[in-house]
């Protein structure tokens, strides 16, 4: 457990971080932030085979920050929001001076 009480530790707050380090996972989870989305509407918007999105998809998932749902013969992902709201609150109790 961190100093402020949170519930993640700092290695889960890393996995997060470094899954979003990567373009591609960036910008699906920008997509995610509209909310669920099938893994063919996904794939539809990234020029890359469907093994290489379930990579990304895998790291983001074993992050945490994303869910994934089985739903018939699709897996629909949406944005962990406990998570998200968890690694917010860790970022905000950051204290920044600024001295220009």
């Amino acid at each position: 457990m961190f100093w402020n009480g949170s519930i993640m530790n700092i290695q889960e707050y890393a996995l997060i971080l470094k899954a979003l380090g990567d373009d591609t996972r960036l910008a699906i989870f920008e997509m995610l932030r509209s909310g669920s989305l099938c893994a063919c509407k996904i794939q539809e918007k990234f020029d890359i085979t469907q093994p290489t999105l379930s990579h990304h998809m895998k790291i983001l998932c074993e992050s945490k920050i994303v869910l994934a749902e089985r739903q018939g013969k699709w897996v629909h992902y949406s944005l962990n929001c406990e998570k998200l709201k968890e690694l917010i609150a860790f970022l905000g109790h950051t204290k920044c001076n600024m001295h220009v």
